[in-house]
């Protein structure tokens, strides 16, 4: 346990300091301890053996708050003894509770129908905060009461300081199979023009939005710089379940033809493991092995399709597969910070309280979570002053800001209910070329 107080300690505090910093905060309640720091954070009951993984380990609605920002643990006490601070808020039991995912191994009966904790019924949505990293707010309270007892810890300068711009390619095509050709013609009655969409250029198919996307993403990372923005798109290689639909074949000329067009452009290939494989985590391994072998360039990356990561436990799987970074933990029903955080963080399991290799990337906002009539259902509007409040919140605190936009969401065919999504995401990019 005392690895993953060190580590949330130095996550918090941030820069290149924190490591000689941490030694000056103490996570203790002993009183004859308190003379060996120069900052003494006072423990909750929350890690206590008769308490963790139970249901007197959550925190009590409504929630206090110090200076503002909402307490999970502790009091907002503070006060000086003998030239320590002494500090009655448990930011370290607060952090790890939205770091971990904590709450969902505590409410195991509550899952939507794919599997998933509803982000409506997490904790940071019904107290009000989802859309606030207060995992990086408790690092800059930290970083004020190390200046307080004379520590000089610089604050990190507000700017967005990383991108990512992620697309989950579920349906590459429109029309590019026999299968799609009888779809089409079945519902549309309409063979001829199914057939001819088949027969045509696939520059011609409606969901070929790659090269729009591409030249979106290419735009911002010139402005930023390689290593400030990467787009990653992330491809499918197995699943036989509905929810997989539709399937298709990465060995084939046309998906073959799009893995050229990143290659060229530079951008990551990235596992989009299945909706089976999210039942099935071991799965997983099986389907980053055949992306290896059809993909050699590819880059040790996840994203769950349908953001199907069940259980915190199953992050494991991952790790053992050979994935380096994940990036769906984001809600599926509500953009925000999921994780209480805008930084990418070492996945730690609230099992077995192992600190792993994984790195997760919060996903901040995913385009069909705004629009959807089941999630939020905001209009064009809407949808865009919620993506500025959250641009706002990253830039805010100098994280790294996750973006998911899918191909089909940015088709302008009449297939694609929000069209206007495509606008959105332009809009969006322009607004980060001035960051």
């Amino acid at each position: 346990m005392d690895a993953i107080i060190s580590y949330i300690i130095e996550f918090l505090i941030k820069g290149e300091k924190k490591q000689s910093l941490r030694s000056f905060i103490g996570y203790t309640a002993v009183p004859s301890e308190f003379h060996k720091y120069r900052i003494v954070i006072l423990p909750s009951s929350f890690f206590r053996e008769d308490v963790y993984g139970t249901d007197q380990s959550l925190p009590i609605l409504p929630l206090k708050e110090i200076h503002g920002i909402p307490l999970l643990f502790g009091t907002p006490d503070i006060e000086w003894n003998n030239g320590t601070l002494i500090v009655g808020a448990d930011i370290i039991a607060s952090s790890y509770f939205l770091l971990t995912r904590y709450e969902e191994i505590r409410k195991r009966n509550q899952r939507d129908k794919h599997g998933r904790f509803p982000g409506k019924e997490s904790l940071p949505f019904k107290a009000g905060f989802i859309h606030r990293p207060i995992v990086d707010e408790y690092g800059g309270l930290l970083r004020q009461w190390l200046r307080d007892v004379g520590l000089p810890v610089p604050e990190p300068e507000q700017k967005i300081n990383h991108a990512w711009l992620t697309h989950d390619v579920d349906a590459p095509f429109y029309c590019r199979t026999l299968r799609s050709v009888i779809r089409e013609g079945v519902q549309k009655r309409n063979f001829k023009h199914a057939w001819k969409m088949y027969k045509a250029s696939l520059t011609e198919d409606p969901f070929f939005t790659i090269p729009w996307l591409i030249e979106q993403d290419i735009s911002l990372q010139e402005k930023w710089g390689k290593g400030r923005c990467e787009p990653i798109f992330f491809f499918k290689t197995g699943g036989k379940s509905h929810a997989d639909k539709p399937h298709y074949n990465i060995q084939s000329k046309d998906i073959q033809s799009i893995f050229s067009l990143c290659s060229r452009a530079g951008t990551h290939i990235g596992l989009h493991s299945s909706y089976d494989a999210g039942k099935n985590p071991a799965n997983i391994k099986r389907e980053l092995e055949k992306l290896r072998r059809y993909v050699p360039n590819f880059s040790p990356y996840n994203r769950h399709h349908y953001l199907s990561c069940r259980e915190p436990e199953d992050l494991d799987w991952l790790e053992k597969a050979g994935i380096t970074d994940d990036f769906s933990m984001g809600y599926a029903d509500i953009p925000g910070f999921r994780l209480g955080t805008c930084h990418p963080v070492r996945w730690i399991n609230p099992i077995n309280k192992r600190i792993s290799n994984l790195t997760l990337h919060p996903l901040l906002i995913m385009e069909c979570s705004l629009s959807d009539p089941a999630y939020m259902n905001l209009d064009h509007h809407a949808a865009l002053t919620y993506c500025l409040g959250i641009i706002n919140q990253v830039e805010k605190n100098n994280g790294e800001l996750v973006l998911l936009w899918h191909n089909d969401r940015v088709s302008l065919h009449k297939s694609n209910p929000t069209p206007w999504q495509r606008n959105l995401y332009q809009t969006l990019i322009e607004e980060l070329k001035t960051k």
